[in-house]
């Protein structure tokens, strides 16, 4: 019987494995493993770790992924979040720290060794690396730099001003990329196998592929590049609806896409697998809200059919095209896992 890490890096590869890998991704469900709130598995980088290995433990689940929440390197920057028991941190929206076109001349380098959140995600990184980094593959998350100025900006107004004036955004853009490039070292030096970046926009439903690759490529890439000279793999992740898988591909290099809607080019998931998952390792792409109002048997029937499409001739991770979702038990996800063991079976 392989290892998870075993079983992942063979997958990778397009090599022949024991059964397909399996991850719902279980980031904040896991607080529930050890009966604390959203807020305090947000705030406390040690019992987020140690409820992430016990549901990883319990669960049998392939991978470890480092996603807290999409606010980790803002907040780094100066954004003021808010907290809540039962939901993910999340930007003020009443106190954004840019507040006008004026106020993009206030993102300047931050070190992630030293700042609050991004010290400690590394720190839980290691924590994870330490405890199962032997046996699973630890996956970083790193939000892209155009989400993480939207953090601070608003979507809205980001978005108004990528359309009047998109000058504006290089300067913040080059600072949070140096930024990112130190903190996805740190990562890698505390142990992380992969690094998943989250290119929040890169979809078409948010912009354009033109408007996307003139805001966000050049610096994705510089850092992607970085990533992939460190030794380490370049994952990615995209929840949005029609998502460019050329055009990231083109930029990024992963050797993994995490996705849930079929992708811009595709016509379906079909399509994707001929097209992209024949070189790249595709995960997903079970839809999170399908998975909270579906019986057991309407899950196995939507596992089976995934494995069924995408797991045809290899390079596939069965698991949920985003997080998965947050008031649920475990209980959907050991189905997810039964069938990847059952019906996944090589």
């Amino acid at each position: 019987m392989m290892t998870s890490i075993e079983r992942v890096v063979k997958t990778l590869k397009g090599e022949p494995v024991d059964r397909l890998p399996v991850y719902p991704l279980i980031n904040s469900v896991s607080r529930k493993a050890i009966g604390i709130s959203y807020e305090e598995w947000t705030k406390d980088y040690k019992k987020c770790a140690e409820a992430i290995i016990k549901t990883t433990d319990e669960l049998g689940v392939d991978v470890i992924c480092t996603l807290v929440d999409l606010s980790v390197e803002a907040a780094d920057f100066g954004q003021e979040l808010l907290y809540f028991e039962d939901k993910a941190a999340c930007p003020n929206h009443k106190n954004r720290l840019i507040k006008s076109e004026e106020d993009y001349e206030k993102i300047k380098y931050v070190d992630p060794r030293t700042s609050p959140r991004m010290s400690e995600h590394i720190a839980m990184a290691k924590l994870l690396y330490d405890a199962r980094g032997q046996e699973k593959p630890i996956v970083g998350f790193v939000l892209g730099p155009l989400a993480i100025l939207s953090m601070m900006r608003g979507q809205a107004e980001m978005f108004m001003d990528c359309i009047d004036e998109p000058e504006l955004l290089e300067a913040p853009l080059k600072e949070i990329t140096r930024t990112l490039i130190d903190f996805c070292d740190g990562l890698i030096d505390a142990g992380c196998h992969a690094l998943m970046f989250d290119t929040l926009y890169a979809s078409a439903s948010i912009m354009s592929p033109q408007m996307w690759d003139g805001l966000e490529g050049d610096f994705i890439e510089e850092i992607c590049n970085h990533v992939h000279s460190r030794g380490c793999m370049v994952m990615l992740h995209n929840c949005g609806t029609g998502i460019y898988f050329a055009e990231q591909i083109k930029r990024m290099n992963p050797c993994l896409i995490s996705f849930l809607h079929t992708p811009f080019d595709c016509k379906d998931l079909a399509d994707t697998k001929e097209k992209y998952g024949r070189k790249i390792t595709l995960m997903g792409a079970l839809e999170p809200g399908l998975v909270l109002g579906a019986t057991e048997d309407e899950l196995r029937a939507m596992c089976q059919e995934q494995i069924d499409i995408l797991g045809k001739d290899g390079h596939f991770v069965l698991a949920t095209g985003c997080e998965y979702p947050a008031p649920l038990d475990f209980e959907k996800a050991r189905v997810m896992v039964d069938v990847a063991c059952t019906y996944g079976k090589a």
